[in-house]
């Protein structure tokens, strides 16, 4: 499947969002950035289309009910991205990079819907941290002495 063809997925997936007619499966946090992505793609391509017919039949399909767009419609949305694309490198460029922004978020949401807040770190996957030569390796890490603690009952030289 071609980005233009994942790109379509999405958009025709936002339009089905937008009628209502998703299940509220996902993780609130994903869910709402796979929705902020849908919605940004779904923004490039109708400024970009305008009122095309083929994108205007989606939002129909979309609106009666339906899960997925009739094999015409994708057919011809696919085409007129297809064209746009062919005819202006910094659409083509925008397309790309949201397509590839939404497919991390849905492998992320695939992969178990990893997601920190605050200060944490999310990681979907395997992490190795290592030391060695008497260094110090974590993810994240305070202060840290390495080597005997000082004898806090022998005052430094500074303390007299």
């Amino acid at each position: 499947m071609t980005g233009i063809e994942v790109a379509v997925g999405y958009v025709f997936a936002w339009l089905v969002r937008k009628a209502g007619r998703v299940a509220k499966g996902a993780d609130a946090e994903v869910d709402r950035g796979l929705d902020a992505g849908m919605e940004r793609l779904h923004d490039l391509v109708s400024r970009k289309l305008g009122r095309d017919p083929a994108l205007e039949r989606a939002a129909e399909e979309a609106e009666s009910g339906q899960d997925t767009p009739s094999a015409r419609t994708r057919r011809r949305l696919t085409d007129s991205v297809e064209d746009a694309v062919e005819h202006d490198p910094d659409f083509a460029r925008a397309l790309l990079t949201l397509v590839e922004e939404l497919q991390a978020t849905t492998t992320a949401a695939a992969a178990g819907g990893v997601s920190a807040s605050g200060d944490g770190q999310a990681i979907a996957g395997s992490v190795n941290v290592t030391a060695d030569g008497g260094s110090a390796a974590a993810l994240k890490m305070g202060d840290v002495t390495i080597g005997p603690a000082p004898d806090p009952y022998r005052p430094g030289p500074d303390q007299g």
